[in-house]
């Protein structure tokens, strides 16, 4: 069962292979996703400062029965903060509204900040503030692994290039139709595990004819197949939901797609529009 598997990150951290993403839920709702999750199984919950429900998430975390050590909590540096300061002050405003002594995973959410994501200015100081700081709350014994979140090659360049401590995983964009090779080979050549958010593309991929035929094939879902390619290519997908069916149906991924399902899906035609979703910098917008 997925639920119980785990990847082990570059530093020796176990971290399970399916996680919760918290995006779009409220503070007020996340109490109760993360007590669902963890009652179906789910050990891995991902939030983020800019999400403003890591409040929610810590409260489900403490009221979900299951004993911290067994949960593993991800949480992101908000992409406005840029300075060693400021980057120190966010790391433990994030503790304290979560409620925790540690965070499992804390990652910068993006290089640039989202108002200037298409901009020619790639922060290359800033980033490296920030990572400073993380290194300093990995050193410390308050983040157990530390990460990236949308970083290019540049990006990562720029921190393996003066860090002390290397970044553990990379998390982007990458579901059926869009997956980032170079960037994904580049990411697992230096030692990171490469998390997939929107592994069903922000639903997109749920009006593809295609991919419901062959979910059909393997008397799956589209979400599942989805969350099943993810995991065939070693990534770590993230979907995300406070439905409770879904998080069981999303955790039902015991079977394998074949090796040229593998290759058609790889080599699908982009999404393009992302719906509601595309005003996003992460999915085109500005």
């Amino acid at each position: 069962m997925i639920l119980k598997e785990k990847y082990t990150l570059s530093n020796g951290v176990e971290i399970p292979k399916l996680g919760l993403g918290t995006w779009f839920i409220s503070d007020k709702d996340a109490v109760q996703a993360v007590k669902d999750a963890a009652n179906i199984g789910y050990r891995h919950i991902d939030t983020a400062q800019a999400y403003q429900n890591e409040g929610g998430v810590g409260d489900g975390i403490r009221a979900c029965g299951v004993k911290r050590a067994d949960m593993f909590v991800t949480t992101k540096l908000a992409a406005e903060v840029k300075s060693y300061q400021e980057a120190v002050a966010s790391i433990d405003q994030s503790l304290k509204t979560l409620g925790l002594d540690y965070v499992d995973l804390m990652i910068i959410h993006s290089p640039k900040p989202w108002a200037e994501f298409a901009g020619a200015d790639r922060y290359f100081e800033g980033n490296r503030e920030a990572w400073r700081a993380l290194e300093d709350a990995y050193q410390a014994g308050k983040l157990r692994a530390i990460g990236l979140s949308n970083f290019e090659t540049a990006d990562i360049d720029n921190i393996l290039k003066s860090c002390s401590v290397k970044p553990m995983v990379n998390q982007i964009l990458a579901h059926i139709s869009n997956t980032p090779q170079a960037l994904i080979q580049y990411t697992q050549d230096n030692g990171m595990l490469v998390e997939a958010y929107s592994p069903i593309g922000h639903g997109e991929l749920l009006k593809h004819q295609e991919l419901a035929a062959m979910a059909e094939k393997y008397h799956v879902s589209v979400p599942q197949l989805g969350i099943r390619y993810c995991l065939q290519l070693g990534f770590l997908p993230l979907p995300k939901t406070a439905n409770p069916a879904h998080m069981k149906n999303n955790a039902d991924v015991d079977f394998v797609i074949s090796e040229s399902d593998m290759e058609f899906l790889k080599n699908m035609a982009q999404i393009k529009d992302y719906g509601d979703a595309s005003v996003f910098p992460v999915y085109g917008g500005n």
